[in-house]
């Protein structure tokens, strides 16, 4: 029998190393399948390993993550798109080749492709040969063995081969299998396939006879969070060479077992070791799974799960070598499986986020600064439709008008105050109320802008409705009390009008008509200038006039109306004499009012203070305040907060327009009427200050 001459270690290495080239991961962009298929059969399963991705979305975390040797991307080169998405993607992996397939191209976008970093620019169809050239220049390095002597004497990597080369005879086999790993964390984002497939690779790197792995329960989305007891146990995800009934049955926890010692050491537990020997209920687990090892699974921060392994399908136990092999290929599974709960989450809340935009009232949409609806709901579309029969909405369906803001938000990144948009044409009369604001800014730019749409056409028509309402009963408040108070007026005229034939010579009779006239005249011209001041909006005239004669006049005015001979009037002047600039008949009739309010406070012994302060304080440095306080019972909490509204009364007799008429007067010529809480006793003060625009010193 012949035996092949025994080698040193390095030369077995290098032996093994040129006859399992290692595989290259080609990552092939397009939306036609069968050009991913073309490529694939044309290069061969040897030496190239073809993913097809169908968009760029899709293909960028190989490319993040440089899981692909090559690129090749499918896109035509006759405008700005592809060269858009090809700097895109170059921006995430400037290492990596691109080569371009197009089907037809123009020289001035094939120069910006060089420019922006591809390697090659293919024109369709696939030719292998050419292909497989391109890949062999883009790959192709300087041969280290001709660089250097075949076997350098290193007396490490000796020892380190040849301990390995004693732990199993297919290491080279098994490290070719291990290189490719990584095709099992971007397999999906289905967790129970992803560890199946772990599984199943494992088997073939070191034979495994029983496994099963447990994992903690994923964390909750939206309320469905797993209870505090939940949380502590380990549940059965994926197994080879166990029941599953047993499974169904078994689940380990972290406060005792097999779950509560890996937590604690945090390293690989045999069956055999000192620490599973002194807990009983580690041996009994064991033993209920058929295992003779049990692997942490890690993220680097937690356990989130435990792998429970026997030993190889021939009988024999895993060695040291290959645990510890496990052991980082699972931490790095246990990376992905928590990504992949992530990715659970954010899909969730992508979902309800989702579903909460689709059924708003108001119409949203999402436009990415190249001016693509990233988002669209059900009332957009209602609103503003769309030109295709996909239905899909494009930023050309958008009016001009709202169009014109939205790009105004993407290149600015500022919001625009929100507007009104009344569309012409087929929808009269519908009013919506429009804003947009940036949205995902990135590098200080937005990345996309948020356009929300309301229709305000019910609420505007509403607001229209309750405002003729309102009005409807402003005027038959106003009605009613006009025509209670010339109806008041009337009766003692009317009265007399009926005897004025009969007692026309009786001298007392004619007195008494003469009262009742003066009376009606006097109550009916009070009405009239009531109406005549409210249904002005700004000053008729400007005068400069002297204020204490004007409050003298007032005075006296007011007395006509409450009659009362122990009215009395004290006035303080400040000191200096002051002079304002306005309508000096307006002024005088607001002070007419309040004063006539002053003194219907104390009907049976009236007496008014005026106080005049023109150097002003409080809130109005510098302006005139004119305070009036009675001697009555003061204003009630409800008076004080109504009683310059219109109507407001407390008396029987009068329209309640008073004060209501003073306040217009005040406001016309920039002032302010207040009613002040008296500080001490029970009277009432009406406070009216002038600004200082309008006030002048002697």
């Amino acid at each position: 029998m012949l035996h092949d001459p025994i080698l040193p270690a390095t030369c077995r290495r290098h032996d093994q190393t040129r006859r399992i080239p290692m595989m290259k991961t080609l990552l092939v962009i397009s939306p036609h399948p069968e050009i991913a298929e073309t490529i694939r059969v044309a290069l061969g399963s040897t030496e190239y390993r073809v993913i097809h991705r169908v968009n760029s979305e899709d293909a960028e975390p190989f490319i993040v993550h440089s899981l692909a040797q090559a690129c090749i991307v499918d896109v035509e080169l006759t405008g700005v798109q592809g060269i858009w998405m090809i700097e895109r993607l170059r921006k995430h992996n400037a290492k990596c080749p691109f080569i371009v397939y197009t089907g037809e191209k123009q020289s001035e976008w094939e120069e910006e492709a060089y420019l922006r970093g591809v390697n090659h620019v293919l024109t369709k169809p696939v030719r292998p040969r050419v292909l497989e050239t391109v890949l062999h220049r883009i790959f192709a390095v300087p041969s280290v063995a001709s660089s250097s002597p075949p076997f350098a004497p290193r007396t490490e990597a000796v020892s380190d081969l040849s301990s390995a080369a004693t732990v199993s005879p297919g290491t080279a086999q098994t490290i070719s299998v291990l290189k490719n790993f990584s095709s099992i964390l971007s397999h999906s984002l289905d967790s129970d396939a992803l560890l199946r497939q772990f599984l199943i690779q494992l088997r073939e790197i070191v034979s495994i006879n029983r496994a099963v792995i447990f994992l903690r329960p994923a964390e909750g989305v939206f309320g469905n969070a797993a209870s505090p007891e939940e949380s502590r146990r380990l549940r059965a995800a994926c197994s080879i060479g166990v029941p599953q009934g047993l499974l169904d049955q078994c689940a380990l926890s972290l406060e005792s077992g097999l779950g509560a010692q890996l937590q604690r050491l945090g390293r690989i537990l045999r069956r055999n070791s000192d620490e599973a020997r002194s807990s009983a209920d580690t041996q009994r687990e064991f033993e209920l799974l058929g295992g003779q090892v049990a692997v942490p699974i890690m993220d680097r921060e937690s356990l989130i799960g435990v792998a429970v392994f026997d030993g190889r399908i021939t009988g024999e136990a895993l060695v040291n070598a290959e645990l510890e092999l496990i052991y980082h290929l699972l931490e790095h599974l246990a990376l992905a499986i928590r990504n992949i709960w992530l990715h659970g989450q954010l899909a969730a809340n992508n979902d309800m986020m989702t579903g909460v935009l689709r059924e708003l009232s108001s119409a949203c949409v999402v436009v990415g600064n190249d001016l693509k609806i990233l988002h669209a709901n059900k009332m957009s579309r209602k609103y503003f439709g769309s030109s295709r029969s996909g239905g899909e909405m494009e930023f050309s369906d958008l009016p001009e008008v709202i169009a014109a803001k939205v790009y105004q938000v993407l290149r600015t990144g500022a919001a625009v105050t929100p507007f009104r948009y009344e569309p012409e044409g087929a929808n009269p009369g519908v009013i919506y109320g429009v804003s947009a604001i940036p949205f995902q800014q990135q590098n200080g730019r937005p990345a996309s802008a948020l356009l929300t749409v309301e229709d305000l056409t019910q609420s505007e028509q509403m607001k229209r409705l309750e405002l003729e309402a309102t009005n409807l009963r402003l005027i038959k408040s106003m009605a009613d009390r006009l025509a209670h108070e010339v109806g008041n007026a009337m009766v003692p005229l009317s009265t007399h009008q009926q005897l004025l034939a009969e007692k026309y010579r009786d001298a007392e009779f004619r007195a008494s008509l003469d009262a009742a006239l003066a009376d009606g005249v006097k109550r009916v011209t009070r009405l009239i200038n009531q109406m005549r001041f409210l249904a002005r909006d700004s000053i008729t005239t400007q005068e400069h006039f002297a204020v204490s004669p004007l409050i003298e006049e007032a005075f006296q005015e007011a007395r006509k109306y409450q009659p009362a001979k122990a009215a009395q009037l004290k006035y303080d002047n400040g000191g200096a004499p002051a002079f304002v600039t306005g309508d000096r008949a307006a002024l005088k009739y607001a002070l007419t009012e309040v004063l006539i309010n002053a003194l219907q406070a104390n009907p049976t012994e009236p007496k008014v203070g005026v106080r005049l302060d023109a150097e002003g304080n409080g809130s109005s440095p510098g302006g005139l305040q004119i305070e009036v306080q009675d001697n009555g019972g003061g204003f009630t909490a409800e008076a004080m907060q109504k009683a310059s509204a219109p109507f407001f009364t407390t008396r029987n007799v009068g329209l309640g327009l008073g004060l209501t008429v003073c306040r217009k007067i005040i406001e016309t010529h920039h002032g302010k009427l207040e009613i002040v809480a008296p500080k001490t006793g029970h009277s009432g003060i009406v406070r009216i200050s002038l600004p200082l625009d309008s006030v002048q010193k002697n």
